[in-house]
């Protein structure tokens, strides 16, 4: 019995590939849209009002000079388990949002997962804790509620976590 000449098994092949790379050009692409926002409270499916965690690009030294901000910050409210932002599909459409620095400070328009030096809890209620692996692992420090009559004031991250913090937590 004889076998289908190489030709013809050449011409079969490139024919199916023809007709799938067809079916692939008229099958409808998913949209991709990719946003920065300095606060998780921007994210359309996140619900909150306010972000009361600090996180500054910069160490407190330089961060607060003169009563005035200098360094940029990003601001959460709740559990972030991936400081490096997160994603959401509806329908056929994936919508990321990254986290950056912003305020126009030292680090402004950076991403700031791995790349924060200090914190402010400014929260009346809420104790924090940052983490240096996403989904709250790892080596972490506590940063302890505001209270009604605190002013916020900026801590320097420890230095394992400085430039190295990958989420946070309410504590």
């Amino acid at each position: 019995m004889r076998g289908i000449p190489f030709k013809a098994k050449m011409a079969a092949c490139t024919t199916s590939f023809a007709a799938v790379a067809a079916m692939m050009a008229t099958a409808g692409p998913a949209n991709a849209a990719e946003y920065t926002v300095m606060d998780n409270c921007d994210v359309p499916w996140i619900n909150c009002s306010y972000g009361d965690l600090w996180l500054f690009c910069n160490s407190k030294d330089i961060a607060v000079q003169g009563g005035y901000y200098k360094s940029a910050f990003t601001m959460f409210y709740g559990n972030v388990s991936d400081h490096w932002g997160t994603s959401q599909y509806q329908g056929s459409s994936l919508s990321t949002y990254r986290y950056v620095f912003g305020n126009g400070g030292n680090g402004n328009g950076q991403y700031m997962k791995n790349n924060s030096a200090s914190v402010q809890n400014c929260a009346r209620d809420d104790n924090h804790r940052v983490y240096y692996n996403s989904g709250y692992g790892g080596t972490s420090q506590y940063f302890a509620k505001n209270g009604p009559y605190g002013d916020c004031n900026i801590t320097d991250l420890i230095s394992a976590l400085k430039n190295n913090n990958a989420s946070s937590h309410f504590a």
